[in-house]
């Protein structure tokens, strides 16, 4: 995999591979945030503790060592607000699903789509893969604006797809291929070229 250590999103805000001196701060904002993340996350335990961190992050840096996937910290300052990341990459496939949450003081700010658009560039640019997948629970809403915001296709639903703590959820399967990204990308700067026009002199 090429090599990622940071990538800026604005001048405060930037996505940082995840390092195991990092455990503290996720360990924080996964227990201020525990309620919110909870209700959505099935790998969030009833008790979270550094241990959990350290675990997740041992487990992140050794899928990144096999080409397996890139965990990112999205970092404002020096607080750590989210994670945003790349798993189940299928290298014969060329493909890969993107994932993503963030602390719910943080959110608004539009953080979570400069980092997936950072991650969406990384995956098709760096590492030459031609499709990237979301998956959502069908009524997580925030989540599910992400990849619509981001021009991904609504692929249609899988039924009882994943077992969050004591019920089932279905997840809505949003899917981006590399030639439709670029395509996105050349729409999306045509729009603000022509919401900014060149002044004309004279």
């Amino acid at each position: 995999m090429p090599p990622f250590l940071s990538h800026p999103l604005t001048a405060e805000a930037a996505l940082a591979l995840i390092e195991l001196r990092h455990a503290p701060e996720l360990t924080a904002l996964v227990q201020r945030n525990h309620a919110h993340l909870y209700r959505w996350l099935s790998w969030v335990p009833e008790v979270y503790k550094e241990k959990e961190a350290r675990a997740f992050i041992r487990h992140a840096l050794k899928r990144f060592a096999t080409q397996n996937g890139l965990v990112t910290g999205i970092w404002v300052g020096e607080w750590l607000a989210g994670v945003a990341d790349l798993h189940t990459v299928n290298w014969q496939a060329r493909s890969a699903s993107l994932g993503y949450w963030l602390g719910e003081e943080w959110q608004g700010r539009g953080l979570v789509t400069l980092a997936c658009r950072a991650l969406i560039h990384y995956a098709f640019d760096d590492l030459g893969l031609t499709r990237v997948e979301v998956h959502a629970a069908t009524d997580n809403h925030r989540s599910r604006a992400i990849p619509e915001r981001l021009g991904f296709r609504f692929e249609g639903v899988l039924p009882e797809a994943e077992w969050l703590h004591d019920h089932c959820v279905d997840h809505a399967v949003y899917a981006l291929t590399a030639e439709e990204w670029r395509a996105h990308q050349e729409t999306a700067g045509r729009r603000f070229l022509s919401s900014h026009p060149e002044p004309v002199e004279g």
